[in-house]
Order: structure tokens, then C-alpha cells, then sequence
């Protein structure tokens, strides 16, 4: 049975923290799902979570921190390799051994200023993920935000500003509300929520749901992916 298109645009809701491995995977993944579909059909939104609000941006290596957090060290070089292994199959490099812990407040706001006015947030998405787990630059450090951006002085004085506290705080309590405790997390529509790094055929089975309209020259089973 193939799906009907229709000409409305969906929005998915991306609840996610840039110090989270799963959520780069999860976004690579996503764009691969939507590959199927016309560009006109889905719009992303990423909104803010935070895995550890207490997080300190002071050069702490990531090892380090979450050593503390998961019985040592070892234990956590064992998480390392898993998702290491896993974000090697998306094309992504994490470098966990550079890598320090971050408070990502700051970096949530630099993302909202990015969508603000309807923008894209997705280029700010990936350079933050890009600076944290593959260049091992402190993400809490309003310096090295303004130089991950792509106009460094606007976004030195946007961040010397109060302007996205409190759309951020917003978001974030909007996420406690809904009941995230793990990200990433997407919401389709406002109507349906999946968690976790899916695979892209999870994504698609539910945009196709939805009746999202494939890209052109392409119908897509519902009950299978494209």
C-alpha cells in the first residue's frame, strides 16, 4: 500500500545535548532517513537538554569526569569504544581521550540564536559536536563558542547578552515536562516521540506514517522504508 503526499511540512523536535555521542550519531542518522524525503517536507527543530546541568567548563577531561559518574576510569574507556566503533560506521570522529567535560548552556543558546528567525540550526549543531568530541575544544568557554560560530564577533557580543536565556531555560523545562530523561529525543509532529540513536528505516517507517511526501520519483511503502 503506498502512502499518499501531502503538501504540509512536518516538524520534528530534536531534544538534545551536543556532549552526547548518541545525539551526533542520532542526527547523521536522521539526515539519512530524510534523504527519502523532499526537502520541502520536514523541518528540524533542535531544542535543549542537558545531561549534567552541574557540569563545570573548567579543562576537566572527559575520562576524567565521567570516571567519577560510572565506577572509574576503565569503565568508562569501555563506553568509549562502543560508541566510538558505532560512530565510525556514520563517518564520525570522536576523540574521547582529548575530549573535556563542558557545561553546555551557552552552547544550547548559540543554537537557539542560530534557528532564531527561522535559520538552520543544524550547520551550528554540527560544528559544536565537531568541536567537543573530534577537536577537544571546551564547549562551556564563551571564547571558543564565538570561534566555532560562523561570525565569531556577532556571536561574542550575542553570548555577552542575556538574549536566549531564557528561550533556552523554556526549552529545557519544556523537556522535563514532556518527560525526557534521554536524548537524543524526537518528536514528529508534536504527536509522536521515539528516543535513542534509531536506525534511519525506524525514522522513515514513522514519517511515512505521517504522510510526509517522498522525494521526487521515489513512493515509499508505510509498512516498509524506502
Amino acid at each position: 500500500m503506498l502512502r499518499t503526499a501531502v503538501a504540509s511540512s512536518v516538524e520534528i523536535e530534536i531534544y538534545s545535548d551536543v556532549v552526547c555521542p548518541w545525539c551526533w550519531i542520532g542526527e547523521r542518522r536522521l539526515v539519512k532517513a530524510l534523504s527519502s524525503f523532499s526537502d520541502e517536507a520536514v523541518t528540524l527543530k533542535w531544542r535543549a537538554f542537558q545531561l549534567d546541568p552541574s557540569a563545570e567548563s573548567a579543562g576537566v577531561p572527559l575520562v576524567q569526569w565521567l570516571g567519577r559518574r560510572y565506577g572509574g576510569e576503565a569503565n568508562a574507556r569501555r563506553m568509549f569504544t562502543n560508541v566510538t566503533q558505532v560512530a565510525q560506521g556514520e563517518d564520525l570522529t570522536m576523540n574521547f581521550d582529548t575530549a573535556v567535560s563542558a557545561n553546555t548552556f551557552d552552547a544550547h543558546r548559540l543554537i537557539w540564536w542560530s534557528g532564531a528567525g527561522g535559520g538552520d540550526q543544524r550547520p551550528m549543531v554540527e560544528a559544536l559536536h565537531r568541536a567537543h568530541f573530534t577537536d577537544g575544544l571546551d564547549i562551556g568557554n564563551r571564547e571558543v563558542l564565538a570561534s566555532v560560530a560562523p561570525s565569531p564577533d556577532i556571536a561574542r557580543e550575542f553570548l555577552g547578552s542575556g538574549e536566549g536565556v531564557e528561550e533556552v531555560r523554556a526549552e529545557l523545562r519544556s523537556g522535563r515536562e514532556l518527560g525526557i530523561t534521554g536524548v537524543p529525543t524526537f518528536v514528529f509532529d508534536g504527536r509522536y516521540a521515539i528516543s535513542g540513536a534509531q536506525d534511519p528505516s525506524a525514522l522513515r517507517d514513522i514519517l511515512s506514517s505521517l504522510d510526509v511526501e517522498p522525494a521526487k520519483g521515489e513512493a515509499c511503502a508505510i509498512d516498509g522504508p524506502c
